[in-house]
């Protein structure tokens, strides 16, 4: 389990393959472990891929201070400059698309391109993510049913809190941790990041629908067809002005429930069309070299 310090802790973290840098970064609650059962198998073998684990999350530390989207994105460029990385393809699931984004606004000489799963735009798009008829409502409830075994009360549907803290009685599912309790501290940290933008407190991020603009990085946006996130793709898709977006769909026939982690659910489609994306960045980076 190689650690490396970065902004004053330890970063859990993992390389293979070489080539080009890939710096990938996980969701919210969520640990590096997803990107190895899926993406850097096949990556590896003609990049050099790095994953690591978010502060508060996986076997990296978890300071009492931190986990705001800036802190992150600081975190991103600490652990890149402690491991060499000067330019990197970023690829982020989730938070970690928000992340990404983040880190992108503050040093975009450091980025390559930004493929982003599911991003959330979190900030941005809080007031729509507080409404009562936001479709993630449902997702969360059946989800969260599904992993607790039983019924979520109703007065507590929209309860955020109380359904953040419910996560304490999920076992861990992905990694080397996998079916013990869920560390506490994850879940503070968790609540830490999120409860303030329930609470509608202002951002100290630079992220919101207005700087999207300014970025001009080749993106490519990756969600799934039924995606509880599909206004973030359509806020990102009309803002960033070199972007491209593919819809997934995994053609079962449950295809109307809606869905967030496509990541883990259809990895063939979302392998191919990383894979394509980065080739076609690598191809034009040589033909401009010549």
């Amino acid at each position: 389990m190689p650690k490396i310090r970065a902004n004053g802790i330890n970063f859990h973290y993992w390389q293979s393959g070489s080539g080009p840098h890939v710096v990938m970064t996980h969701g919210l609650g969520g640990n590096l472990a997803g990107w190895h059962l899926t993406l850097v198998p096949e990556l590896q073998r003609e990049y050099r891929v790095t994953t690591y684990d978010l502060r508060g999350h996986g076997r990296t530390d978890a300071p009492e201070t931190g986990y705001t989207n800036r802190n992150m994105a600081e975190d991103l460029k600490g652990v890149m400059d402690a491991l060499g990385i000067d330019r990197a393809h970023l690829v982020g699931h989730s938070w970690g698309g928000d992340i990404s984004l983040q880190f992108a606004l503050l040093y975009p000489d450091r980025v390559r391109s930004l493929i982003l799963v599911e991003a959330g735009l979190l900030g941005p798009l809080a007031n729509e993510f507080r409404r009562r008829d936001w479709e993630g409502w449902a997702y969360v409830e059946k989800t969260l049913e599904s992993l607790l075994g039983g019924p979520i009360p109703p007065e507590k549907r929209y309860d955020l809190e109380f359904l953040l803290t419910s996560l304490l009685d999920v076992p861990v599912q992905y990694g080397p941790s996998r079916g013990q309790r869920r560390d506490e501290r994850v879940v503070k940290r968790v609540m830490d990041v999120l409860m303030p933008m329930w609470k509608g407190e202002p951002a100290d991020w630079e992220l919101t629908l207005e700087s999207l603009s300014r970025l001009h990085h080749p993106t490519l946006l990756l969600y799934e067809s039924s995606s509880i996130f599909l206004k973030s793709h359509d806020a990102l898709r009309q803002r960033l002005v070199n972007s491209k977006s593919v819809i997934l769909n995994d053609g079962r026939a449950k295809e109307s429930r809606i869905k967030h982690f496509t990541l883990m659910e259809i990895p063939e489609q979302l392998l191919g069309h990383t894979r394509t994306f980065l080739e076609s960045e690598e191809l034009e980076t040589r033909q401009q070299r010549v």
